[in-house]
């Protein structure tokens, strides 16, 4: 549908295009730049003018030009480097109105292709020239060209990622030449100071490849220029993106970048650049970097868990008013008990208080009424028997308390003794069920083999014993009630046996016992080297056994203190008779186990 109220210069242009050749449309083309510089910037006429341009089909046109050889166009490419300003200015700020949809996913992505490969072809040109002129030339159309494909990327930043993500600029990205090269880095900085979002939305293949093209001009080219650029680049992007920062640090890739831009030049132009990124790319900024993405992940799940918890307690605002009130109420009732109880603390420690007033002055009343009755003589005595008295007291109170104290003390060694005295019964049930086992599930190992000369000479002791003893005729009862007693009697035995051996099993480890027994009184220090509980370890528990060590100690003690010479016809084997009386007396300084007083 054709707008109304066309301006006629455009009419004129198009009915011009629509019956000229087609060598000519480039120059009518040409026109449109003068109508387009003519109109203030911004304006709505400029606006109506970029309108009727794309209803009349002038860009189409634009588009079909620039995707031609650039040696069939007139003028070349003065008139191609106009057109791409042409087109850019025509695409921004313009307003498709019914065909948007042809508009932004058509016409503007094959617009930014197309300038894409007319830098290439410049490029190519650039590079074949021999002539410094000539070069100049396609430099400054190349300049004019990318300047238009930055003007188109500033209006529509939606072209950004299809252009980052283009071969044909990963091979203008790639140009050795230090002019182009250092115009494609400049135009790639601007276009990310624009929308760098869109880096971290192209694939990782051509992440890989601008970031691994940028790191090659920045170490390989000698010209600082390009160097500069691409460390303005490199900070760019790593100051922008946690993620590419992150890249940077841990990717294998480039691993010992750092290192290289550190030992790169600090004198140049761009050496505070590099010491940027250089720190940067340290370990402590990047353990910074990485504290703040998680303080800002933290800060985000506190704020959506703060968010739900606030919208929860407004839904529970009415019945949690009522639990306040509750509360509240509870907590009244609570301080006004705590008052209540501490006014009759206080009310029944004054009653002690007077109590023990009270108990003080009838104690005292009590003694003067004492030593009005008590004769004067007397008066010492009285107070020496209430002193031994209070004495006892206080002796018998704190020799209860040490009492408890100690076996308080000795309970945890008392536990380790009966846990000790339990694994050693467990352990010897545990190995008489082994060796009860190992005889009922020994081997049968058979008997010996008979020679034919054994057999005979037992056969023949067999028929003399026979002959020599003749057994009188037994009836059938008499043989039964025989063999009844043959079986009454094998049982006897055997369970005898049974107990024969659980008592040689009991003696057995009484004698290890002894024998551990006497192992340690061999290497226990004496009495006077003894310190601490080492004499707790060789206390008995068998009553007899004490009495005889007793009995051995106190013969010992009186041949020490007996005098010489009723030592004159002994030996040192005669044992010494003891009164049983004297067996219970108490030492002082040692104490036997298992003994008890009568």
């Amino acid at each position: 549908m054709k707008p109304t109220g066309t301006d006629p210069r455009i009419l004129s242009i198009a009915a011009e295009v629509a019956k000229s050749p087609e060598q000519n449309v480039p120059v009518i083309l040409l026109k449109l730049k003068e109508i387009i510089n003519i109109t203030p910037l911004g304006s709505s006429e400029l606006k109506k003018i970029k309108q009727d341009i794309y209803c009349y089909d002038l860009i189409q046109y634009c588009l079909l030009v620039l995707s031609q050889d650039y040696s069939r166009i007139q003028g070349g490419w003065t008139t191609i480097s106009q057109l791409t300003q042409i087109l850019s200015h025509c695409c921004v700020d313009l307003e498709p109105g019914e065909d948007a949809e042809e508009f932004y996913n058509e016409l503007l992505p094959s617009a930014a292709e197309n300038f894409l490969v007319l830098g290439r072809q410049l490029q190519t040109c650039f590079i074949n020239a021999a002539k410094a002129e000539e070069k100049d030339e396609l430099l400054h159309f190349f300049q004019i060209v990318t300047d238009s494909l930055f003007w188109l990327l500033g209006g529509h930043v939606e072209l950004i990622q299809n252009v980052l993500q283009s071969d044909h600029f990963l091979h203008l990205l790639q140009a050795d030449n230090v002019q182009i090269g250092s115009a494609v880095m400049m135009m790639l900085q601007n276009i990310l100071q624009i929308n760098s979002g869109d880096l971290l939305r192209i694939g990782r293949k051509a992440l890989y490849s601008i970031l691994d093209e940028v790191i090659f001009k920045l170490f390989s080219t000698p010209s600082p220029v390009i160097r500069s650029t691409a460390t303005k680049l490199l900070l760019l992007m790593a100051e922008s993106h946690q993620e590419i920062l992150i890249l940077l640090r841990q990717s294998t890739c480039y691993k010992g970048l750092r290192r290289l831009l550190s030992k790169q030049e600090t004198g140049t132009k761009f050496s505070q650049e590099l010491r940027q990124l250089v720190g940067l790319l340290s370990p402590m900024v990047y353990q910074e970097v990485e504290e703040q993405k998680l303080h800002q992940a933290a800060c985000l799940i506190q704020a959506y868990w703060k968010g739900f918890q606030t919208r929860k307690r407004l839904k529970k605002l009415p019945s949690a008013v009522i639990a306040l009130q509750r509360s509240f109420r509870s907590k009244r009732s609570k301080m006004l008990l705590e008052i209540n109880r501490q006014k009759e603390e206080e009310d029944l420690k004054l009653q002690l208080q007077l109590q023990r007033q009270r108990a003080m002055r009838l104690s005292r009343e009590l003694q003067l009424s004492m030593l009005e009755i008590v004769h004067p003589g007397q008066v010492e005595k009285h107070y020496r028997e209430m002193e031994e008295k209070s004495a006892l007291i206080i002796q018998k109170h704190w020799r209860g308390y040490r009492e408890r104290k100690n076996f308080h003390q000795q309970r945890q060694s008392l536990i380790e003794y009966k846990a000790a005295v339990t694994l050693q019964r467990a352990a010897l049930k545990f190995l008489a069920k082994c060796r009860k086992k190992k005889k009922l599930f020994a081997p049968w190992r058979g008997l010996q083999e008979l020679t034919d000369a054994r057999r005979v000479e037992l056969k023949k002791q067999v028929d003399d014993y026979v002959r020599r003893h003749l057994g009188s005729p037994m009836s059938d009862v008499v043989s039964r009630e025989l063999h009844a007693q043959a079986q009454e009697r094998l049982q006897h035995y055997f369970m005898g046996r049974a107990l024969e051996e659980r008592a040689q099993q009991h003696r057995e480890a009484l004698m290890a016992q002894i024998s551990t027994n006497v192992e340690q009184l061999m290497k226990a220090p004496s009495l006077k080297g003894a310190e601490g509980k080492e004499p707790e370890l060789f206390l008995s528990r068998s009553r007899p056994v004490a009495a005889k060590a007793k009995q051995a100690h106190l013969t010992t003690l009186k041949h020490i203190q007996a005098p010489w010479w009723k030592k004159l016809g002994e030996e040192s084997g005669d044992e010494i008779d003891v009164p049983k009386d004297e067996l219970s007396i108490e030492l002082e300084t040692v104490f036997i186990g298992g003994t008890k007083p009568p």
